[in-house]
């Protein structure tokens, strides 16, 4: 009797661990099943809505890049932060306002983003700028210029790692401005180059020049003729030139003998693919945001090592930028211990410092524009490089290059 009744509680107990064995199995289908570990931590998503067609393809191609290759570096290899995976999602704004903003809801809606980064076009930023107030998200802006972005149409989910039109302005200007100075300016129809204008105009009044000239073409314009031949009738001492996309003026300014009209040409160094219509500019004061050969830090020297070894050929302008976006992300991330909540997260950026190929960048509490080393530079010839080289004349720092606030805080 015993015997029996010590077989049939063995029974039980053994009855009982396969179906509490069976319980735990059917408790946990997704870690099993996925071939996770069940300590996997969610993916953070990040949304990048640039320019992969359209005027700026170029820039948006050169910002993702970048952004790619910060996340590799800021995580070591890992792709993860505390744990949890990074996830970058990439939608073509093609360089479209209306577009951009589309894609932006549905990476917000459907995607589920933690973060948004964008765009290549200060128009496309503009558009999606509500968005992350509406849905409470972060979105880090680069390489979007216009003043607008940290200004007038500013929120507290803001954040740019890409410089702004007036620090261009602070820069250009402070290349060519003095008393007695005439000054003539061609800039895009567009946020971007409105907005550089106005800056460039009070920085330079501001230096005692006077603007004799201001041009503003269709920012998809190919021909500049009526343009420049206004701007020769004006007779300045400088043409100042706000230029983004593949249709530069460039070509154009040589073929009318802008410079040889007394008139010196003047800008920021723009991307390699531009600097190659510049060899009649070849002598000209200017200044640059980024080009490989200027910073000596080791995060550059790694970045240009890792860009040829990827891609055969170097960095461009806004790769660095792409890289700086990504490296303040996971530098936020880093300090909130994974946490993507936009309150967590903008707690942490505010005047958050991190780097960057350009060297340190700091988020300004204000308006959360970073300040960032600038260049004065002198194109020059260089044997073997197949464009006009940016020589430094000086390195200007993120304090002398801070832009005025100008979101009313």
């Amino acid at each position: 009797m015993r015997k029996t009744f010590k077989k049939a509680r063995i029974g039980i107990v053994v009855l009982l661990a396969g179906l509490l064995v069976l319980t735990g199995c059917g408790s946990q289908p997704s870690a099993a099943g996925s071939g996770q570990s069940a300590s996997a931590k969610a993916p953070i998503k990040i949304g990048i809505v640039t320019s992969q067609t359209g005027a700026l393809e170029a820039y948006g191609q050169q910002s993702i890049r970048g952004f790619k290759l910060g996340i590799d570096y800021a995580t070591k290899g890992t792709n993860e932060v505390a744990g949890h995976p990074i996830d970058v999602i990439i939608a073509d704004s093609e360089t479209r306002p209306d577009v951009a903003k589309q894609k932006a809801i549905k990476l917000l809606e459907d995607n589920k983003v933690d973060i948004l980064v964008g765009c290549a076009s200060s128009t496309d930023a503009l558009a999606i700028l509500p968005l992350a107030k509406q849905y409470k998200k972060v979105m880090v802006v680069e390489p979007a210029v216009a003043d607008a972005i940290t200004g007038s149409q500013w929120n507290r989910y803001i954040f740019r790692t890409g410089r702004n039109s007036s620090q261009d302005a602070i820069a250009g200007a402070a290349a060519i401005a003095k008393p007695g100075v005439k000054i003539a300016v061609l800039a895009p129809d567009n946020a971007f180059g409105r907005d550089g204008e106005k800056a460039f105009k009070l920085q330079a009044e501001k230096l005692g020049a006077k603007i004799v000239a201001q041009e503003f073409p269709a920012a998809n314009a190919t021909d500049f003729t009526a343009n420049i031949q206004r701007i020769i009738n004006a007779k300045p001492n400088y043409l100042f030139v706000i230029w983004a996309g593949a249709n530069t003026p460039w070509q154009q300014l040589a073929d009318m003998k802008v410079a040889r009209k007394g008139i010196k040409l003047s800008t920021g160094a723009p991307d390699i693919a531009a600097l190659k219509t510049m060899w009649n500019a070849v002598g000209m004061e200017g200044f640059c945001v980024y080009y490989y050969g200027l910073p000596k830090n080791p995060i550059n020297d790694w970045l240009v090592k890792e860009h040829m070894k990827k891609y055969h050929e170097p960095p461009d302008l806004f790769t660095a930028g792409g890289m700086s976006a990504a490296m303040a992300i996971v530098t936020a991330l880093q300090k909130t211990d994974g946490n993507a909540n936009a309150d967590k997260l903008i707690s942490t950026m505010e005047g958050m410092s991190f780097e960057t190929p350009k060297g340190e960048m700091t988020f300004r509490k204000q308006d959360h524009q970073a300040l960032q080393t600038m260049y004065a530079i002198r194109l020059e010839k260089e044997k073997g490089v197949d464009w006009p080289v940016p020589v430094l004349m000086r390195t200007m720092t993120p304090a002398e290059t801070a832009p005025p606030i100008q979101n009313g805080r």
